[in-house]
């Protein structure tokens, strides 16, 4: 059986997605699963001794099980913070879709569970021709969205959901509130719930950890 796999996505850039995988690792985690996560490509990365560092890719990292290094959560690091197709022009590499599908049978292999976390929102391009979409679709893992409730959230995630829904599950959502908390957060959450067609799995209040995010969360069944 194929390792059961989760890929979070989100509303836009900086809505929690990271936050979101990593209280999913750390929920497996608590279950005893050896949980593995996945950060494909990564553009918006420090240099150090060690290369280029992305602080999403290594708090992934720190969440996982052990025996992983840095390379296999995150094959593709880039240092300017702009859309990873364009990083990697410049940086005159191209991001090759066997190697990203090479590393997540790596850790499909070694791991029990694996989260993949995109970059910025559903749709972002990861060459020429093909998107995060195109690329989920043909593995069929079901999609996690992270909404950020903020303004323009209705739209972003009702736009999103539909095009996941092309290409693959939509297995739940998770409302994740920015401070400061948007006005009509509740009345936003809840529209939001009659209209997103997968279940609100969590909400997860302005300023929290990992662990409380976990804490806040429902369990996607696509995962069990």
């Amino acid at each position: 059986m194929a390792t059961p796999t989760i890929f979070v996505t989100g509303t836009d850039t900086g809505v929690g997605k990271t936050l979101v995988a990593r209280a999913l690792l750390l929920r497996l985690r608590a279950q005893g699963l050896r949980a593995a996560g996945f950060k494909p490509v990564a553009s918006g990365a420090r240099r150090t001794p060690q290369g280029l560092r992305n602080e999403d890719a290594l708090a992934l990292l720190a969440a996982s099980a052990p025996g992983l290094d840095y390379a296999a959560v995150n094959p593709y690091c880039f240092e300017p913070p702009i859309a990873p197709h364009l990083a990697a022009r410049e940086a005159r590499q191209a991001i090759r879709i066997e190697a990203l599908n090479a590393a997540y049978a790596r850790l499909a292999q070694a791991y029990e569970r694996v989260i993949v976390e995109g970059a910025g929102g559903w749709r972002v391009p990861l060459d020429e021709s093909l998107t995060f979409a195109e690329w989920v679709g043909a593995h069929r893992w079901p999609v996690l969205l992270v909404v950020g409730m903020r303004l323009g959230c209705l739209n972003h995630a009702l736009l999103t959901a539909e095009s996941v829904l092309r290409h693959t599950e939509l297995c739940g959502w998770v409302a994740n509130v920015p401070p400061p908390a948007p006005q009509r957060l509740q009345e936003n959450i809840d529209t939001l719930r009659a209209r997103l067609p997968a279940p609100l799995l969590g909400i997860v209040p302005e300023g929290s950890s990992a662990e409380q995010a976990a804490a806040s969360l429902t369990w996607p069944e696509s995962a069990v």
